[in-house]
């Protein structure tokens, strides 16, 4: 449902034009979890829900996948009006 964003995401992490979050370092770092983990997910991962930001009215994107030991992850990222892919934050399922 969600192919073509999902297309632009992984293109993103591919050429590395993403950032994190604060709050998504600050989560990676709770779980454990690696800048590589967070790729992974969204490299082999599912959109399974989209969300709109009631304050920016932006679309933010739930990608479920798996870390690089094959624990489950949600990712929330958006795609920016300034064409980057921004990691808002990360957790275990």
């Amino acid at each position: 449902m969600f192919n073509r964003i999902l297309k632009q995401m992984r293109e993103k992490i591919r050429t590395c034009q993403y950032v994190m979050t604060l709050h998504a370092e600050e989560e990676m770092s709770d779980d454990d979890l690696t800048v590589f983990d967070v790729e992974h997910a969204i490299l082999i991962g599912k959109i399974v829900e989209r969300q709109k930001d009631h304050k920016t009215g932006e679309w933010k994107y739930l990608v479920k996948g798996k870390t690089l030991t094959g624990s489950e992850i949600v990712v929330v990222a958006k795609l920016s009006p300034t064409d980057k892919l921004v990691i808002i934050t990360v957790y275990g399922k």
